[in-house]
Parts: C-alpha cells; sequence; structure tokens
C-alpha cells in the first residue's frame, strides 16, 4: 500500500513465514513489514538448529516501488498471488531459497481490536495459510535440504496499525498498565486439512479473540466452537513443554495434542517487543544489516515477557499434523494461576 487511510505512525503491513523440520532439528522464521507513515521497511530472518540461533536483520528507507519486497540480503518473491511465493536470503551468516507453495486457501483471521483506555491502540486484518516447502537453508556450516515430505510452511500476513517503538507513555499508559496477557496463536497443516486456533485473554480470563476454523478442501469450513487449552508447563517457567486444546461442537468433542519439538523466542532475533537490540519500524538509516547469532542455552530474561514460536507435531482424530503452536503468556492470568508478572508454574 502506497497511500494508507490514517496518520496515525503505527500503520503497518507486514508478514511472517514460518518453516519448520518435522523433526524438530531446525525452524527458520522470517518476515518483511512496511511501516508507511515513519518512511520505513525492515526484514529479518532467524534459524533455530540446536541451541544456537542464527539472526541476519535488515532496515532502509522505503522507496516508491511497492511491489519489490527487499531489503539488504533478504527478499519475497510473489510468483503467483496467494499460491506460490518464493523466499531468500543471501547473507553469509544465514542463507536460503525456499519456495513456499499453497496447499490450502487462505483463512481470514478474526478482526483483531485492542485499546488502552479509550484509544484504539492495534487494528489488524489478517490471513493465514499453509503449505509445503521445498529449497535449501544455510547456516553455521551446516545445509538442510527441505523438501515437503519432512517439513511445513505456514504464513501470516496482516495490516492495519500495530504499536511500533517511539509512543510516549502518557496518561492512558500510566493509568491503566498491562496487567496480563495469555495468548496462543496456531496453525496446523494436516495432509487434507488445514486447522488454525487462536486465543487472546486478559488478566481475569476475558476472551478478546476466539477462533477454531477446519479448511477441508471440498468442504465449507467448519467452526469448532470454543478452543480450551490445557498448557503442560516446565517448571520455574512458562514455557510450554505440552498442551492438549479441546475443541469441536457438543455433537463430537475432539483433542488436539500438541508436542513441542523446538523453539524460538521472537524477542530474540526477530524484532518483537520487547527485543532490546532491534525492533520492527525503527529507522537505524539506510543500507542498515545487522548479523548475529544467540547462544539459547544462556540467560534471556526479555524472552520471558514476549512471544515465542514453538514448532510442533499434532495429533488430532488420528491424523498427525505440522506447524506452530506460538504462545506467549506474562503477567497475571487468572485461568491458569499466575498471579503477577514473577509468576511461574510450580
Amino acid at each position: 500500500m502506497k497511500y494508507v487511510a490514517t496518520s496515525d505512525r503505527n500503520a503497518y503491513d507486514r508478514c511472517i513465514f514460518h518453516v519448520l523440520d518435522h523433526e524438530g532439528r531446525a525452524l527458520l522464521i522470517l518476515g518483511l513489514g512496511v511501516y508507511p507513515n515513519v518512511g520505513v521497511i525492515d526484514a529479518y530472518a532467524t534459524l533455530r538448529v540446536g541451541d544456537t540461533l542464527h539472526a541476519v536483520r535488515a532496515s532502509d528507507a522505503l522507496g516508491e516501488d511497492r511491489m519489490r519486497l527487499a531489503v539488504g540480503p533478504l527478499r519475497i518473491e510473489v510468483e503467483e498471488p496467494l499460491r506460490r511465493l518464493r523466499l531468500i536470503c543471501d547473507d553469509a551468516e544465514l542463507s536460503y531459497d525456499v519456495t513456499w507453495t499453497a496447499d490450502f486457501p487462505a483463512l481470514w483471521e478474526p478482526h483483531h481490536l485492542q485499546r488502552r483506555g479509550d484509544r484504539l491502540t492495534l487494528e489488524g486484518r489478517r490471513f493465514v495459510q499453509a503449505g509445503g516447502v521445498a529449497g535449501v537453508v544455510r547456516a553455521g556450516g551446516q545445509e538442510f535440504r527441505v523438501s515437503p515430505g519432512g517439513w511445513t510452511g505456514t504464513r501470516d500476513r496482516s495490516w492495519g496499525v500495530r504499536p511500533i517503538p517511539g509512543e510516549e507513555g502518557g496518561r492512558f499508559a500510566e493509568e491503566r498498565p498491562t496487567e496480563g496477557f495469555h495468548w496462543i496463536w496456531c496453525p496446523v497443516r494436516f495432509e487434507d486439512r488445514f486447522l488454525m486456533v487462536i486465543v487472546q485473554e486478559d488478566a481475569d480470563g476475558y476472551r478478546s479473540l476466539s477462533e477454531a476454523t477446519m479448511v477441508h478442501p471440498g468442504h465449507r469450513d467448519r467452526q469448532l466452537g470454543r478452543p480450551q487449552p490445557e498448557i503442560a508447563y516446565r517448571s520455574g517457567t512458562r514455557h510450554p513443554e505440552r498442551a492438549l486444546v479441546h475443541l469441536g461442537d457438543l455433537r463430537k468433542p475432539q483433542e488436539l495434542q500438541v508436542e513441542i519439538l523446538t523453539s524460538s523466542p521472537l524477542a530474540i532475533g526477530a524484532g518483537y517487543p520487547p527485543a532490546d537490540d532491534w525492533q520492527h519500524g525503527t529507522w537505524r538509516g539506510r543500507g542498515w544489516t545487522d548479523r548475529r547469532s544467540y547462544d539459547l542455552t544462556g540467560d534471556h530474561p526479555l524472552a520471558a515477557y514476549g512471544v515465542t514460536d514453538h514448532a510442533a507435531r499434532f495429533r488430532l482424530d488420528g491424523r498427525v499434523g505440522h506447524g506452530i503452536f506460538e504462545h506467549g503468556s506474562f503477567g497475571r492470568h487468572d485461568p491458569s494461576g499466575f498471579a503477577d508478572f514473577k509468576s511461574v508454574a510450580p
């Protein structure tokens, strides 16, 4: 979009891709965003292999050609809209050339709204899609041959208004501090169908987003009622080790089993809040590129106050699928028994 219908500095248009190995050996996360009212375009890619996270980030001035989705060594080529995209990074730290091909039609996610006091702070329209991936990924002296049989690709595209760094605190931030936030975003690709689950709750358990929809080509999309998650956290943390999500209507209740394979905190390398080394939409000057590796065995305190993407294996009604169990829980959350920002699982 070259012109947006708002002067809000937080206007954005962004995408995220996940490319995950079914055995949990590697998780590639990449994205690109434009921020028209601050004149910034940026992109990132992170690859977790073992306990190392390789990251490449790039930022530049937003140009006139909005069809050119490229920043530094990172680019996305739309070969066939909503069907086939090519994902490329040509960098010494991390490189890949992967073709993403849709297996299912795009699914609208619920209209996403958040307010602080009377002010609208986030309004996003989004769609999600799952597919197959093929190509090659290289980092840290290792090479992964990506193929649809052993890898899965998911993607999300959103646009609207979403906070970027630089917003002043003001009255609403002072008088209405965030008490707690609980989030699950879960796209799952099965062989012949696609499942999307979303849960967002406030500190007291009030649910502002709730979605469970099955996409089965040739059939009408099926709504699976109000998802009810049960998460088993690692002791002393809020890191999920496994989960069970209750789905289905009264006629046929179902259980989605979640087995975590590997994890990547979005506040480490990927630029999501509360990252302290780079965040989306920030002006770093023209032609900025940053490369680094993170040791995930070390202590990263900020990761506990952001969202983490978990590559996962899922089981539902005798079928095995793969996808992302994205989860964030910080602050108070009464249904989970967390009293404040310091609370963790026993």
